[in-house]
């Protein structure tokens, strides 16, 4: 019976994955669906302006010509008249002459005669007959203005589409997710000397597979990328997974998207747990600080409010300190007195996970470190057997040191400006590093029986929290010639809870 059960639950199982899979491909064409219908009208519209222009264009063009040809019909035509009126008047001035001439033919006096014989002389001397060119200034043709749009017809004729780059394809074997950051290849088809750039996309996945038309989150786009990879770092890895897409880009036209890759980004993310601090600290998600005033009132507020109306159930809620929310507290006696602790709101149950805090700079005293659920309201982190933490302290006297079941071990190393912490649950090892550097500080070596929390405690100062990071590749290669190192921290490592 308890066989088929289990046989029957793993059959609801696939069978549920294979229904959102179908789902989630049943929405892929449907937007795809949609997107034709989007793409082709505005394709459409795109077509009807780049026409609209070539026809705006021929019709300039036409117009320009008109006008060129009209301007010559113009500068011709003003030539003959000029020419035909100066004719014109030659020949009525000739013929006046002529008629003159003939006259003087009938004069008997021979002084008269000689007289009228000089003036005809003089005459036609200055007669502008004489003077004319009887060449037309300009011709009649106007074959410099024909036009031959055969070439221009052909080309047109030759229209067609854009050629467009082929879909580029991601090598998942050459791709590389390390350090926060992700390198993304790919490679063509096909050779193509015509592509200018790549654009990539990118967006954060909680869902293994295929990117889902519904994912909240939009993608992310890097253009004008030369190579065929490209390295995306600094990332923070606050989801499981990433989906990557690539498409190639000519000089006029983008191709079609590469299938998506989906690369596992995934990193211990955790916030610290403002329900069970210490009250005289102030908590948002990753910072907390030091709140002189934050016990100082409120706790006998609180008391008097508990005693005053208690039914054995303490109320779920106390005041917010300064700008901290309200928030709902899992115990609010969680860490009391000079514990001034508080802890991340996500356990460590198995794995290789790494984060980094950084202190501010007048922070007098503060601890990092690991703790079991079980830790005591009172409990001062490395001073009981169920926390491990290095505890720097710049107090009256400078002190940085491991500590753990109240034993202390000095580090005679330099305090850095931001510590790494390395947890591996299953192989019962908990180092601190040098973040930028990552010099080893101090490795403690155990069996963890329980989950365990971050543990973070301050005094008189603040730290701030980066998590969704990697274990980085220069800490692993460390943890190898690390392991079986004890030195002179014996007396805090080997030991089982």
């Amino acid at each position: 019976m308890d066989s088929q059960k289990e046989a029957l639950q793993r059959i609801i199982s696939t069978l549920a994955n294979k229904n959102d899979e179908i789902q989630n491909f049943i929405d892929t064409l449907n937007q795809t669906l949609r997107g034709v219908q989007e793409n082709s009208s505005n394709i459409l519209s795109e077509l009807d302006e780049e026409f609209d222009s070539l026809y705006s264009i021929l019709d300039d063009v036409k117009e320009s010509m008109i006008n060129s040809i009209k301007q010559e019909q113009a500068r011709k035509s003003h030539e003959l008249q000029n020419q035909l009126s100066q004719c014109n008047n030659a020949l009525e001035n000739s013929e006046e002459l002529l008629e003159f001439a003939t006259r003087s033919l009938d004069i008997k006096e021979p002084e008269d005669f000689s007289k009228a014989a000089r003036q005809i002389k003089d005459r036609v001397t200055m007669a502008s007959a004489f003077r004319l060119s009887l060449k037309p200034k300009v011709s009649d043709s106007m074959t410099h203005l024909m036009v031959d749009f055969s070439q221009e017809r052909q080309m047109l004729q030759t229209l067609k589409f854009l050629p467009v780059p082929k879909a580029p394809e991601i090598d998942p074997v050459e791709c590389l997710v390390a350090d926060n950051s992700v390198t993304v290849a790919w490679r063509m088809p096909e050779e193509d000397n015509k592509i200018d750039h790549f654009i990539l996309e990118y967006r954060k996945t909680n869902f293994d597979g295929l990117p889902r038309v519904k994912d909240e989150r939009c993608w992310e786009i890097i253009d004008n990328i030369k190579g065929t990879e490209y390295t995306l770092s600094g990332l923070k890895f606050d989801s499981k997974y990433m989906n990557f897409r690539v498409r190639a880009c000519n000089k006029a036209v983008a191709g079609e998207y590469s299938d998506p890759v989906t690369l596992e980004t995934k990193a211990l993310n955790f916030s610290l747990d403002n329900s069970s601090s210490h009250l005289n600290l102030k908590v948002e998600d990753t910072l907390v600080e030091w709140d002189p005033t934050g016990g100082k009132g409120q706790e006998s507020k609180i008391k008097g409010k508990e005693n005053k109306g208690r039914s054995g159930t303490p109320s779920p809620k106390r005041t917010s300190v300064g700008s901290r929310p309200p928030a709902v507290r899992g115990s609010r006696d969680r860490f009391t007195g000079e514990s001034y602790t508080v802890l991340g709101d996500t356990a460590i149950e198995s794995g290789q996970h790494y984060w980094e805090v950084k202190a501010q700079k007048d922070c007098k005293s503060y601890s990092v470190g690991v703790a079991y659920k079980t830790l005591g309201k009172f409990d001062q982190l490395g001073k009981t057997n169920t926390s491990w933490c290095i505890h720097v302290n710049n107090w009256l006297q400078n002190t940085f040191a491991a500590k753990h079941n109240n034993k202390v071990k000095a580090l005679d190393v330099t305090v850095p400006e931001k510590i790494g912490v390395f947890c591996d649950f299953d192989g019962g090892q908990l180092s601190f590093y040098d973040a930028n550097s990552k010099q080893l500080l101090y490795s403690f070596k155990t069996k963890f029986t329980q989950p365990v929390l971050p543990g973070f405690m301050v005094w008189c100062g603040g730290l701030s929290l980066s998590t969704g990071m990697q274990v980085p590749s220069a800490v692993r290669t460390l943890q190898k010639s690390e392991n079986g190192m004890t030195g002179s921290a014996s007396s805090l490592n080997n030991v089982t809870q």
